[in-house]
C-alpha cells in the first residue's frame, strides 16, 4: 500500500512504486544508490516528498507520497519495542534542494526511536546532498542527537552510518538500562458502550501497550450509530475534550469498520483505533518466535483487508474523464491483491511450522508422554504456576499477555509419574476471531492436550465473567469436551467464603506455592485414568478399529495372527467403550 497524498498521480506511477515493497537492496548499504535514484526520479515528476521505510535486511517495508513541503508519517503497523531501536531507517526526500535535516525530523527520530532519520535533497532533477541523524547519548533526560552531512551523492560513508545504526542501539539500551529517558508516551482517551468492567479491562491493555490513559468515557446507548459508533453529537463533544487535554489516541472498545473509524477521526480530530488493533498491536510488540511474529502479520493482515474499502477515496480509481478511464485496476483492488498475496504466503508458512508441530506431537505420544496444558484468562498467573511446577524461569509480567508463545516443561508428579505442562496464549473478552484464526495452531497444544487445567484469578472482582469467557473461547476452539480441572490461583489475595465455584477446584496460590502439592496429586490420578494398557484382537475385517486405535490411542506394539491383528495399546475410558462397542 502507498500512504499519504495520492490525488493526481497516474495509476502507472503507483504500480511502479508498488513494486518498491518486492525490491532488495544491499544489506550493507545505508541508503543505496539504485534507491536514491528512485526517489530522485519520483520526487522531481511528482514535485512531491517521498518517503520509505528501510528495513536492516534490505527491503522496502513502507512507502509514502507527501505535498511539496511536508509528510505523514505511515502507520507504524510493525511497533517495535519501546526498549530497543525501530529495526529500520526512515529516508525521505527534500523537494527544493535543502538536504538539512528540520527540528521536525529529528523530533520523529527521538519519539519513534528509527535506526536513523535521513534527507536527501532534490533540485532540477538532481540530488544536492544527504543528511542522517542518529541516537545519541543521554543528555538531560533525554536522547541527543548526532548528525552525520550534508554529503554529496556518491560520497556516503555507507559503512560509517550503518556502524552508527549499531552505535545508536547500544546507547538506547544502555540508557534504557539505567533508566536515564523520559518516555513520551501516548495521550489516550478511552470509550466505551459497554460497561466500567470493559473499560476497565481497556485501560489495562492500553496500559499494557505503553500508553497514558488521560480520560475514560462511558457511554450508554441501545445500539451504536452506523456512522461513527458514538453518535455525532457525542463525537462532536468529545473533540473538544480532545482539544483541551491534548489527546493523542482514542480507543474505542468495541470493534469499528474502515469508515466508521475514519468518520471518527474527522470527528474527534485525532487518531482512532479499535480494541482489535490495541491487543494487536501489543501482541506484535511481545511476539518473540519466528511462528508467533507470523501469527501476528496474518492476523493483523486479515483485520486490515475488509478494511482498506473505508480508507477512502485516495484507494480508489485515480483520476478521472478522457485518458483515464480503462481496465486497469483500482488502487483499492492493487491492495487487495498484495494482501491477499501475503496473507497466502503467511499461512503456507505457518501450515510448515504446523507440520513440524505436529511430528513433535506424535512424537511425544508414540513415546507415552502426557501432556497437561495451563489455559486461562489473560493475567490469571499461568506463567507463574507453570515456573512453581517446573522449577523453571519463564518470562512473568503482571500485564495482559505477558506470555504469547507457548512454552513446555516437563514436571515430575506423584507415584513416580511425569508430564509435559504447556503455558498457552491468554484468553480475554471479545478476542478477534483474526486472532484465534492465526493462533490456532498454538491454540491446538490446549486442543490435543490429556488434560486441561484451567486456570482462574480468584481475587479478580471479575472471575465469575473471566472463567465464563474461557469456557466459550475453549467452546469455540473444540476443546471444551477435554478432561478439565480447575485451579483458582490467587487464593492469598482472595477473601473466600461459602462454598466455591466450581466445588472439585483446588485453590492454590502460584506466587507462595500454596496448594501446589494438592494440584500435582489430581494431576497425576487424572493421568492415571487418562489411558490404560489394553490387549487387543482386532479380525482384519474391521480394519477401522485398527485405524482408530492408531489415530486416537497409543500402540505400544502390534503383530499379525491368524485371527487378526493383536494389538497392545494405551486407550482412555471413552476410546475404550467406543472401540469394544464396534468390536461386537
Amino acid at each position: 500500500m502507498i500512504h499519504g497524498n495520492l490525488t493526481g498521480i497516474r495509476e502507472s506511477v503507483l504500480n511502479e512504486l508498488e513494486k518498491l515493497y518486492d525490491a532488495e537492496f544491499e544489506r550493507d548499504a545505508f541508503l543505496p544508490d539504485r534507491l536514491l535514484a528512485i526517489l530522485v526520479r519520483h520526487t522531481t515528476a511528482l514535485n512531491r516528498e517521498m518517503l520509505v521505510y528501510l528495513g536492516r535486511d534490505g527491503t522496502v517495508l513502507e512507502i509514502a507520497v507527501g505535498s511539496i513541503g511536508s509528510i505523514a508519517l505511515p502507520e507504524l503497523h510493525l511497533r517495535r519495542n519501546l526498549d530497543r531501536l525501530a529495526g529500520f531507517r526512515c529516508i525521505h526526500t527534500h523537494p527544493g534542494g535543502g538536504a538539512r535535516l528540520s527540528d521536525v525530523d529529528l523530533q520523529a527520530l527521538r519519539l519513534l526511536r528509527f535506526d536513523s532519520m535521513c534527507a536527501v535533497g532534490v533540485e532540477d532533477g538532481r540530488c544536492t546532498g544527504i543528511s542522517a541523524a542518529f541516537l545519541g547519548e543521554v543528555e538531560y533526560d533525554n536522547l541527543s542527537v548526532v548528525v552525520r552531512g550534508p554529503v554529496k551523492p556518491g560520497r556516503i560513508p555507507q559503512s560509517l552510518w550503518m556502524k552508527e545504526i549499531e552505535l545508536a542501539e547500544e546507547r538506547v539500551k544502555k540508557a534504557i538500562e539505567k533508566g536515564g529517558i523520559v518516555e513520551e508516551a501516548e495521550k489516550v482517551m478511552l470509550i466505551s458502550t459497554d460497561s466500567d468492567e470493559s473499560l476497565d479491562e481497556l485501560a489495562a491493555l492500553a496500559e499494557t501497550a505503553g500508553a497514558m490513559v488521560i480520560t475514560r468515557v462511558l457511554q450508554n446507548r441501545v445500539k451504536p450509530d452506523p456512522a461513527t459508533w458514538i453518535g455525532s453529537g457525542k463525537a462532536e463533544e468529545l473533540s473538544l475534550v480532545c482539544q483541551t487535554l491534548e489527546i493523542d489516541l482514542a480507543i474505542l472498545d468495541d470493534e469499528l469498520t474502515g469508515a466508521q473509524q475514519r468518520n471518527l477521526e474527522n470527528a474527534l480530530g485525532v487518531r482512532v483505533i479499535d480494541r482489535t488493533a490495541l491487543i494487536l498491536d501489543i501482541f506484535a510488540q511481545r511476539a518473540q518466535s519466528a511462528e508467533g511474529k507470523l501469527q501476528v502479520e496474518l492476523a493483523q493482515m486479515k483485520y486490515r483487508l475488509p478494511r482498506l474499502q473505508g480508507m477512502g477515496t485516495v484507494l480508489s480509481r485515480l483520476g478521472g474523464g478522457i485518458g483515464t478511464r480503462g481496465p486497469g485496476e483500482t488502487r483499492l483492488e492493487v491492495d487487495r491483491r498484495r494482501i491477499r498475496r501475503r496473507i497466502d504466503d503467511l499461512e503456507s508458512q505457518l501450515k510448515e511450522i504446523k507440520k513440524q508441530r505436529d511430528l513433535r506431537r506424535a512424537r511425544r505420544e508414540k513415546t507415552g508422554q502426557n501432556t497437561v496444558a495451563l489455559v486461562g484468562y489473560t493475567n490469571a498467573g499461568k506463567s507463574t504456576l507453570l515456573n512453581a511446577l517446573s522449577g523453571s524461569d519463564v518470562y512473568v509480567e503482571d500485564k495482559l499477555f505477558a506470555t504469547l508463545d507457548p512454552v513446555m516443561r516437563k514436571v515430575a508428579l506423584p507415584e513416580n509419574r511425569e508430564c509435559l505442562v504447556v503455558d498457552t496464549v491468554g484468553f480475554i473478552r471479545k478476542l478477534p476471531h483474526q486472532l484465534v484464526q492465526a493462533f490456532r495452531s498454538t491454540l491446538e497444544e490446549a486442543l490435543y492436550a490429556d488434560l486441561l487445567v484451567v486456570v482462574s484469578d480468584l481475587s479478580s472482582p471479575h472471575y465469575a465473567q473471566q472463567r465464563a469467557t474461557v469456557f466459550e473461547v475453549l467452546n469455540d476452539l473444540g476443546a471444551a469436551d477435554r478432561p478439565i480441572l480447575e485451579a483458582l490461583n490467587k487464593s492469598d489475595a482472595a477473601q473466600v467464603t461459602g462454598m466455591i465455584e466450581p466445588a472439585d477446584a483446588i485453590l492454590i496460590s502460584a506466587r507462595d506455592g500454596d496448594g501446589l502439592d494438592a494440584l500435582k496429586a489430581e494431576i497425576s490420578r487424572r493421568i492415571a485414568e487418562l489411558r490404560h494398557r489394553t490387549e487387543l484382537t482386532v479380525p482384519y475385517a474391521k480394519g477401522n478399529v485398527l485405524s482408530l486405535i492408531h489415530e486416537r490411542g497409543q500402540v505400544l506394539s502390534e503383530e499379525y495372527a491368524a485371527e487378526g491383528t493383536r494389538v497392545t495399546c494405551l486407550l482412555d475410558a471413552a476410546l475404550y467403550q467406543k472401540v469394544m462397542g464396534m468390536l461386537k
